[in-house]
């Protein structure tokens, strides 16, 4: 409102205004997928707000954010006010900008344009397809795994990475394997080398596989090398090593999980906070620091490249800056969505400056954005990698290489984070002697070290979020989303900063990939976003794609409801038999989560069953981890009035009885091994609590309570 003036009067939206009727039929898949939209209600008060003002004006500018999901907004915005006559004779204007600066702002009104109806129906067709699945799927889901159950359409397959990934981990069995190291006592500097050749062949991970070969391979080498090593080769290379581009929704998300712990909503959230502005005191007032942060583009405008290049000429010399700019080339054939990447709208404001005005959340985020804008136009890292070979004898060989930075370039400013730490990492700043051909070097020890295999690691919010872009799952506004959706619906635990499936997860997974599989298929999923590109483009017709999901689709919905057997359907496993009584036990998903059984339906008694404990799995659980469950109840005594006490497990977890009062166990109390003196005391504070409960009574079945 302040870059605009008296004439303007700004106000927001605060999001979508308008969503399908939570209902069946809401789209009407018979009448060309017509949908039926109501006001949310949440947001009634804004809508009511815009209409009023619109009432008074003479024409109407819509500002939403520049992406398909904005565009929307913008659409629904003047369609609420098409129906209440508020549009007849006023001009109706569409305006985007990637930044919250004047001069965005100013150049943005001053060249107007339609909305896009394109962009329009590409969202529509997504919200359609994802109320369809939603809709559709998720009853079968009630029927064949649990109630209440729901499954999406880009969130499934995302849910089938992390399943699958679960089940590789089981499957994995480590393999043993040895590596052989020589410290050498170098005059100048002590350094390791591995073995690389041992009797003539190139030394392999799995050549070495026992600590008997391992030691004997080790005296041979010490009786062939009689204490020392001699330099048989040395190679040194130089090579380059250039900036990445600056940031992208999902790059800034990586980025933010590694170096600052920042989950994906709340860097969303923060970076929100930054593009629409910080108040930075003095004349400048609310600045939007960065620009829009939803995106997958990696170029960046000529006047923000001089901005940055003229930042690091000041800041870093003449040195630091390539003759020619850095331009990076998008990848995203989406040219109507495609824009800026996500960097600072002024280079001028460095970190060091405003970070006064930040939170440290904002400070740290802006940090990281900054400098990786900068560093994207800055000169290539120079590195040097030195390798020796040194002679064992015996035909066997050690290597050791050491890299050092001859010219940090951009390095002086911003690295990329990694994953997964390779050897050509851990050489990087190791520096070596300088040593010549034919030197002898004392050899101080030749240790052989055992190892094993691990299994692939389970997805952090980083890699999740890269192998989803890799796959073309999913698009910039939806990755924080996707991992939201997730979580609080209990279909994966973050577990040490890593997704684990939950058993209910895991069986909606298994569901759907056993009976809906294309639907979780990543070409499916990610064929379908480029289609929903096409739309946005102009290239394809919304409708004629949304007929080719639909009927195949609502098919097998069909046929599936009737087809599929439960247990089968939720991954049920028989574990042995019960020693006691010869009864079958099994593991199955319930209406409260799984549960193991001892017997089955179709005997003459009933079947007695036992909620699994906290951690375990139904999948990975053995025979004799269930029948340890079924030690509970447990009897511990009796209280001094005489009434009884026990424990068990129940809906909402563990708990202790004494007569007709139940208190929760504390998390640090094991329902199998607390005594009963820690249970009379649970079972006391319980009726402390209960005692000093009532603030006042007014005695007509009012009752004011503390908690």
């Amino acid at each position: 409102n302040k870059y605009l003036g008296k004439d303007f009067h700004v106000l927001a939206s605060y999001g979508h205004v308008r969503d399908l009727v939570p209902r069946e039929g809401a789209v009407a898949t018979d009448r060309g997928f017509a949908m039926n939209y109501e006001v949310i209600e949440r947001n009634q008060k804004h809508v009511d707000a815009i209409a009023k003002a619109a009432k008074a004006a003479d024409s109407l500018y819509l500002a939403t954010d520049l992406d398909r999901e904005g565009e929307a907004i913008s659409w629904h915005i003047a369609e609420i006010l098409r129906s209440r006559g508020l549009l007849e004779g006023r001009a109706l204007h569409r305006v985007v900008f990637s930044e919250i600066t004047p001069r965005a702002i100013k150049e943005a009104v001053a060249n107007p344009r339609a909305l896009s109806m394109d962009l329009v129906n590409a969202q529509q067709a997504r919200r359609a397809l994802d109320y369809l699945v939603g809709f559709n799927l998720s009853p079968v889901l009630w029927r064949k795994v649990q109630r209440g159950l729901s499954a999406g359409r880009v969130q499934s397959p995302a849910l089938r990475m992390i399943a699958e990934r679960e089940e590789e981990i089981e499957a994995f069995r480590a393999r043993e394997y040895w590596t052989i190291e020589a410290a050498c006592a170098h005059p100048d500097m002590a350094f390791t080398a591995r073995l690389s050749k041992l009797r003539g062949k190139k030394f392999e991970q799995f050549d070495l596989t026992s600590e008997a070969d391992a030691l004997a391979a080790r005296s041979a080498l010490e009786r062939s090398a009689q204490g020392r090593l001699v330099v048989a080769n040395i190679e040194s290379k130089e090579r380059k090593r250039r900036p990445s581009p600056p940031f992208t929704t999902s790059t800034l998300q990586q980025e933010a999980a590694r170096k600052l712990g920042f989950t994906t909503s709340r860097t969303m959230k923060i970076a929100q906070g930054l593009y629409e502005g910080v108040a930075l005191g003095g004349d400048e007032g609310v600045v939007g620091l960065i620009t829009y942060m939803r995106t997958y583009a990696v170029s960046v405008s000529a006047e923000a490249i001089g901005e940055l290049r003229a930042m690091i000429e000041r800041d870093y010399g003449p040195r630091a800056l390539p003759e020619q700019p850095h331009y990076y080339r998008n990848k995203s054939k989406n040219a109507q969505e495609a824009h800026e990447a996500i960097r600072p709208t002024s280079a001028l404001h460095r970190p060091k400056d405003i970070a006064h005005f930040l939170s440290d959340e904002q400070r740290k985020l802006y940090d990281l954005i900054w400098k990786r804008a900068l560093a994207s136009q800055m000169q290539h890292a120079t590195l040097n990698t030195v390798s020796v070979d040194l002679d064992a004898g015996g035909e066997s060989m050690f290597r050791a290489s050491g890299t050092t930075v001859v010219d940090p370039g951009f390095l002086a400013v911003y690295e990329e984070g990694r994953d997964a730490k390779n050897a050509e990492d851990e050489d990087e700043g190791r520096k070596l002697p300088a040593m010549t051909i034919g030197e002898p070097v004392p050899l101080a020890a030749i240790n052989a070290d055992q190892h094993f295999t691990e299994p692939p690691p389970r997805y952090s919010e980083a890699s999740l979020v890269k192998t989803l872009e890799e796959y073309g799952i999913g698009r910039p506004s939806t990755y924080a989303s996707i991992i939201q959706v997730l979580l609080n619906r209990e279909y994966v635990i973050l577990d040490s900063r890593r997704f684990k499936p939950t058993d209910v997860g895991r069986a909606v997974a298994r569901f759907l990939s056993g009976h809906f599989t294309q639907y979780v298929d990543y070409d499916f999923t990610a064929k379908l976003e480029d289609e929903l590109d096409a739309v946005s483009r102009g290239e394809e017709a919304w409708v004629p794609l949304m007929e080719r999901f639909w009927l195949p689709f609502k098919q097998q919905v069909d046929e599936k409801t009737e087809s599929v057997d439960r247990s089968e359907a939720t991954g049920a496993r028989e574990l042995g038999s019960d020693p006691k009584t010869g009864k079958p036990v099994s593991v199955r998903l319930g209406r409260f989560g799984p549960y193991a059984a001892i017997g089955t339906k179709d005997d003459e008694e009933k079947p007695t069953f036992a909620s699994l404990r906290p951690g375990q799995s139904m999948h990975t659980i053995t025979l004799a981890e269930a029948l340890e469950l079924f030690k509970l109840p447990r009897k511990l005594g009796q209280a001094e009035n005489g009434d009884e006490v026990s424990v068990a497990i129940g809906r909402f977890g563990p708990f202790v009885k004494q007569g007709s009062t139940y208190a929760s166990l504390k998390p640090e109390d094991d329902p199998y091994t607390i005594e009963l003196p820690r249970a009379l005391q649970i079972v006391a504070e319980k009726l402390e609590m209960l005692a000093n409960r009532l603030i006042l009574d007014f005695g007509n079945g009012v009752q004011v309570l503390n908690g």
